[in-house]
């Protein structure tokens, strides 16, 4: 029977069975259950801590006896206290609740929710924080003893290689998770949980552990410079996250009526304190209840929270899994194509707007709603095409093959945009522009369908035609900013100096965040010296106080920079084009 299991495992997944074989060791496997077992018994017995004794006090939850004894006028007590015995009075009188007032019924059904609970978190940290160490871990050793090169030529398919991996590597902690499972389900129908609750909670977190498994193979695969620190970096991260969502889920001030929903969703702790409300016992409930998508009503429904919620672990899943495959045979290929970044900067469009227009507590309107996720949307743009710049900027060699090559495929103008914009190859700059196009338009149809709303404390501006049009300037002037930043990354990569990446980084981090310091530092603020500002990343925070005349000037002095630069640019990649022998002709 096993040796047909094995052999259709090894049949349908050779990588699977490769790395069975390596991990279910008998010694291996008989560590995993003792630990597993020995785990739910510490649970279980820590749970007892508080069983209720000869000495239970009378003012306990389940002694049932307070409810009649503090009132002295109630004809119940004054029964009761007819019909007690010299040792019953004892116990009363010294504050003791007699064992047959106690509410076992609610005490162990209280202690077998307890357990469910506890139990609930372990999962998740075991399983993601746990897992995503080994499957890091698993790579960076693969890498070290040169046997990744080998299983990249082998003839198995990425999405066999992967889902190997997926499986394989983290086999001791599914069995571990395993072993403890009927415990648990058994706490949850003990606890009167209803058993399509916890199926819920068990294919959120298969689905958070496909995302996360999947992010820590990618992490491994382009983060090969970190060398045996990629492990406990990759972990540690998760486990931050983890952490962090779990203190947000369970404060009292908990809110998801913003864009920060979107981020707070990879996260399963939201979610489960939905499905199993005493989790954080919070006064209010869970905050998913209220909560909306362009104000359609999520939380309402537990299959539209639960549905969402493995709907975007999915797609997102998904998506990484594609730029692995990318990565996995080609390590030195960007991490995703240019295709790929518009489909990311539309989702990510899609999910930061969509979290963003709720309708709070107070009804807020469509104003106050961009204006109090006004810094957030604009924060998370500027990560966003920051990374894509990093992320699809060619280096020198590629520039050089694509510009030198080109005429092999390319025979019109038309062509030659399709190139720019589709190219892996080509510079970045056409399609970091149409990235930014695409952040641009959920923009400017809020400025075309609303008034215009300050972003400090959202109160509305007094809206006219200047107004209007001086926030489309700032809105040119930001592009035209983020166009600069990718224009100066790309010169610096074709640059035949070494380390053209950290120059790049280094160059970008401070282009982007010295200037705004420096002004805040020596005390030139952006209310007082607007024109200053316009010319930093945050040109935001000087609109308001800056004339129309102002903006228009500032924004022509970056197109110009942006100009001169594009120029350069483009007589560098001429020049990168050359063959060796024209170059040496003309003395270069």
């Amino acid at each position: 029977m096993m040796p047909n299991l094995i052999d259709k495992i090894g049949d349908w997944n050779p990588q699977l069975l490769r790395e069975l074989k390596g991990r279910l060791k008998f010694f291996n496997v008989a560590i995993a259950v003792a630990t597993s077992l020995l785990l739910q018994l510490v649970v279980f017995l820590y749970q007892l801590r508080e069983f209720p004794d000869d000495k239970y006090s009378l003012n306990s939850t389940y002694c049932s006896l307070p409810q009649t004894y503090e009132q002295p006028e109630n004809p119940v007590l004054q029964e009761l206290n007819q019909s007690k015995t010299a040792d019953l009075n004892d116990l009363i009188s010294n504050n003791i609740c007699p064992q047959n007032e106690i509410d076992w019924q609610l005490w162990w059904r209280d202690h077998w929710e307890y357990i469910f609970l506890t139990f609930s978190v372990i999962f998740v940290f075991t399983l993601l924080v746990a897992g995503t160490y080994l499957l890091i871990n698993d790579l960076a050793k693969e890498e070290t003893r040169g046997t990744l090169n080998f299983i990249r030529l082998s003839p198995q398919s990425e999405t066999s290689i992967l889902t190997g991996k997926l499986l394989g590597v983290p086999s001791l902690i599914y069995l571990i998770i395993l072993v403890a499972v009927p415990l648990h389900l058994w706490a949850g129908h003990s606890a009167n949980i209803a058993f399509s609750y916890i199926l819920s909670y068990y294919a959120i977190l298969a689905a958070s552990c496909i995302f996360f498994y999947s992010a820590a193979l990618l992490f491994g695969l382009v983060s090969r410079w970190f060398s045996g620190f990629q492990p406990w970096l990759g972990s540690g991260a998760v486990f931050l996250f983890l952490f962090t969502t779990m203190v947000l889920g369970s404060s009292y001030n908990n809110s998801l009526n913003n864009s920060t929903a979107w981020f707070r969703l990879f996260s399963v702790w939201d979610t489960t304190n939905y499905l199993f409300p005493n989790l954080f016992h919070l006064s209010n409930g869970s905050p998913m209840k209220n909560w909306q998508f362009f104000y359609l009503p999520l939380g309402t429904s537990l299959v539209n929270v639960v549905g969402f919620h493995l709907l975007n672990f999915g797609l997102c899943s998904y998506g990484i899994l594609q730029v692995l495959k990318r990565c996995f045979r080609n390590p030195q290929a960007s991490i995703i194509t240019k295709k790929q970044s518009y489909l990311l900067v539309a989702f990510c469009q899609l999910m930061i707007w969509g979290f963003a227009l709720q309708n709070g507590k107070n009804n807020d309107t469509w104003d106050q709603q961009v204006g109090e996720n006004f810094v957030l949307l604009a924060l998370y743009n500027l990560v966003l095409i920051l990374s894509l710049i990093a992320v699809l900027s060619p280096h020198r060699q590629d520039v050089q093959d694509w510009a030198r090559y080109r005429h092999q495929g390319v025979s019109s103008h038309k062509s030659i945009r399709q190139d720019l914009m589709w190219a892996e190859k080509s510079p970045a700059l056409v399609a970091i522009a149409i990235n930014l196009t695409i952040v641009t338009i959920p923009w400017l149809i809020w400025l075309s369908l609303t008034s215009i709303v300050d972003a400090n404390d959202g109160r509305t501006w007094i809206v006219n035609e200047i107004d209007r049009f001086k926030v489309l300037l700032t809105i040119a002037l930001s592009i035209s900013l983020m166009m600069i930043y990718a224009t100066i990354a790309q010169l610096i990569l074709l640059l035949k100096t070494p380390k053209r990446s950290f120059w790049a980084i280094g160059t970008l981090g401070a282009a982007v965040f010295l200037p705004p310091m420096i002004l805040e530092f020596i005390g030139i603020s952006s209310w007082k010296h607007s024109t200053v500002w316009m010319f930093t990343t945050f040109p935001w925070a000087a609109v308001e106080h800056a004339g129309t005349t102002t903006v228009f000037m500032a924004l022509l002095a970056d197109l110009s920079v942006l100009a001169l630069l594009n120029f350069q640019l483009t007589r560098q990649v001429k020049l990168a084009g050359e063959s060796a022998t024209k170059a040496l002709l003309a003395g270069r």
